[in-house]
């Protein structure tokens, strides 16, 4: 997150003065933006015209009548596409100015605690609003200016990221999950429903009746059975489903379940699943219909969790105003020559690392979890064996060497479970106690509508 401003700010508005904002109101001045046209040599007439004017004035801005006609007739146009009926305008537009009004006062909070996205964030989310739209970002960039909404866009991307992280931020620090709540939730069973796992699973059927001689039923159940083998040898479910239709010897079938919880499976699969790991395979599964054969092709969710933990230390020097690349390169190389030749790391490491994070524990990064490392440091520690020293490797933050002390599997199923709890509590009191803290800062706010 940048905190400065960008060159697409021309539709702000510029603050004044709560003094000067407070003036206009109290003269009922209308605030009326004029265009003078000057018409004809040393005669000029001029013809002033109405462009805009303050409908509102909130603490130190305001809000213009432009931004609630334009807010208008985006709801109208809404409402069309949704082919809704709106209520009377009359009861529409003090609801709208309302909303303007408050998002207006957060906009200024979020100026005040130095909220603000630069243009490169901007992009990426341009950059994916247009693969959502199957275009690439030229294309999308093209599209909008043709429409000339553009930098309008921009402009509402970067406000919708503003207020949800000012939200976010103010609204957390209100929000208190206590211990006794997460054990409640942990235990009830709305608790136990949306802790439960997601399964994702390849299904494929050689279909059978009560017509099918025993003859043909245990021909059935072997070429199933041969379908299993040819999975379990690595042959992908794609590869052996359509193999499967196309050579036509049984009928074949399978189903899309999408994405499922245990119990929202068929009885059939729903204890089994629980136990499957992604890529296995179960099955020939017998039914009244036939042979079923199941692959957990992802998971997701769930309290289990069991990773694979990596107990490294490191030293790191970066490149600085009296040692370059080249000479930061050899100082590594050197420091890992002194290691091998039989000195202390951790007294190497605390007397040359460059890592304020580290250094005091002579380079030690204690226990990690997968992906808790710089995905190139992560590349190059995976494949060592405990006891070994690494060659010197580039990281976007320097020059490393790194040594794995020891390496474990460790079960963090009770703190993930209660992560994910206090998340979920945490996400049910969100939206109520936005709506309070929207309540108190516009009761405590300076706000004067203008006639």
């Amino acid at each position: 997150m940048a905190c400065y401003e960008t060159g697409f700010g021309a539709s702000e508005k510029p603050s004044m003065s709560s003094m000067q904002a407070r003036s206009i109101a109290r003269l009922g001045c209308s605030l009326c933006l004029t265009l003078w046209v000057v018409m004809g040599g040393s005669t000029a007439l001029a013809e002033r015209q109405l462009l805009d004017r303050v409908i509102a004035v909130v603490d130190e801005d305001v809000v213009l009548l432009s931004e609630l006609e334009d807010r208008m007739n985006e709801i109208r146009m809404q409402a069309r596409a949704n082919n809704e009926t709106l209520p009377p305008e009359s009861e529409i537009r003090p609801q709208v100015l309302e909303a303007l009004i408050t998002e207006n006062l957060q906009m200024q909070l979020a100026k005040r605690v130095s909220i603000r996205f630069d243009d490169d964030t901007i992009n990426r989310v341009l950059d994916n609003m247009a693969q959502n739209n199957n275009m690439s970002f030229d294309d999308y960039v093209a599209t909008l200016e043709r429409n000339g909404v553009y930098l309008a866009t921009r402009e509402q991307v970067r406000k919708q990221m503003t207020l949800q992280e000012l939200q976010r931020g103010m609204v957390n620090r209100r929000i208190t999950i206590t211990d006794q709540e997460i054990q409640n939730f942990l235990n009830s069973e709305m608790g136990r429903e949306v802790m439960a796992a997601e399964y994702l699973l390849n299904h494929l059927l050689v279909m059978s009746d009560e017509t099918d001689t025993e003859e043909m039923r245990s021909a059935k159940l072997k070429y199933a059975a041969d379908l299993v083998a040819r999975l379990k040898d690595g042959e992908s479910f794609t590869s052996v489903r359509a193999s499967a239709q196309r050579a036509q010897i049984f009928n074949v079938d399978g189903t899309d379940f999408g994405w499922r919880r245990a119990n929202q499976l068929p009885n059939l699969f729903s204890d089994i699943v629980a136990n499957m790991s992604v890529g296995s395979v179960e099955g020939p599964i017998q039914a009244p219909n036939g042979f079923h054969i199941i692959q957990l092709g992802q998971k997701r969710g769930g309290t289990e969790q069991i990773v694979n933990q990596t107990h490294v230390r490191h030293i790191m020097l970066s490149p600085n105003e009296i040692r370059n690349e080249e000479q930061t390169h050899t100082a590594i190389e050197r420091l890992r020559q002194r290691v091998v030749a039989g000195e202390d790391f951790a007294t190497l490491a605390r007397q040359n690392s460059d890592d304020a994070s580290s250094v005091v524990a002579g380079g030690d990064l204690d226990w990690i979890n997968p992906g808790g490392m710089p995905p190139e440091m992560e590349s190059v520690v995976n494949p060592l064996e405990p006891g070994e020293l690494s060659e010197p490797f580039r990281t976007s933050t320097g020059w490393h060497i790194a040594e794995v002390l020891e390496r474990r599997v460790e079960d963090l199923s009770r703190q993930y479970a209660r992560r994910q709890a206090e998340n979920a509590l945490r996400n049910r009191k969100f939206e109520l106690e936005l709506q309070n803290w929207l309540i108190e800062i516009r009761e405590e706010a300076f706000v004067e509508l203008v006639e």
